[in-house]
């Protein structure tokens, strides 16, 4: 109980820590620069309480959740020697965690929206479902491809560096020939893959499954899962907006 209240306290001043760049930034914007009294003093210092201990319970339920139960599930698949069921629960965590990305859900509707306003698709609220339904898919079913082309790399020792850049050319070669209106659509769905839910529990498997294999560093080979879900987003998206 001592051990858990002192690791919280050490998150809190951690976090306290993280935004105060950002308090200071803003303060010396309003009062030097602007000149201006904060707008609503009251409800802005209430909301940074509630974001700071937002973020420590996250970090600390993390610590004291995810991590844990990602590298625990790491080793267990590592010691069963099943690589079939290892990459079926490689996918599985990868389109599940995506799929309930709210950062993804929110680019998706928004996404729709833009469509819909732009005559890309009806302007209806079936249409709009569907086309950020079918948004939200592409992305994580692209993650979970990722998440296993990862794996396959850490079991196999591949270097991650070529399969990077070969990723990213195959984007700019994508870019060229995509519809204009998918590009930056796919771009952001790159980047809201890797956010609060997918990037602890994958971050986690990486780290956990190396550290189970022989010959295998956790620092060189268990990290790179999250690089390979910010990309294969990018390539779906575009096959996705090429074929639909």
């Amino acid at each position: 109980m001592k051990k858990n209240l002192f690791q919280f306290l050490k998150i809190t001043m951690g976090s306290l820590r993280d935004l105060a760049p950002v308090v200071i930034v803003v303060i010396f914007f309003q009062f030097a620069i602007l000149q201006q009294p904060l707008p609503n003093a009251a409800e802005l210092i209430s909301g940074l309480l509630l974001v700071l201990f937002g973020l420590t319970f996250f970090i600390f339920g993390l610590e004291m959740g995810l991590f844990p139960i990602g590298e625990s599930m790491a080793h267990a698949f590592a010691r069963k020697g099943s690589v079939f069921w290892l990459l079926c629960f490689s996918f599985s965590l990868g389109f599940g965690t995506t799929i309930a990305e709210p950062a993804l859900i929110a680019v998706a509707n928004e996404a729709a929206q833009i469509a819909a306003e732009g005559n890309v698709v009806e302007d209806s609220v079936r249409s709009k479902a569907r086309y950020a339904d079918g948004l939200r898919l592409t992305v994580a079913l692209s993650v979970g491809v990722a998440i296993v082309v990862g794996v396959l790399r850490i079991l196999k020792g591949w270097s991650i560096q070529y399969m990077i850049m070969g990723g990213y050319i195959l984007v700019v070669i994508m870019t060229a020939v995509a519809p204009k209106e998918i590009i930056g659509i796919a771009y952001d769905s790159g980047g809201v893959t890797t956010s609060t839910i997918t990037v602890p529990l994958v971050t986690a498997l990486g780290v956990g499954l190396a550290s189970s294999i022989k010959g295998r560093n956790p620092m060189i080979d268990g990290f790179g899962l999250i690089a390979f879900a910010s990309l294969t987003p990018m390539i779906f998206v575009m096959a996705y907006g090429m074929m639909f």
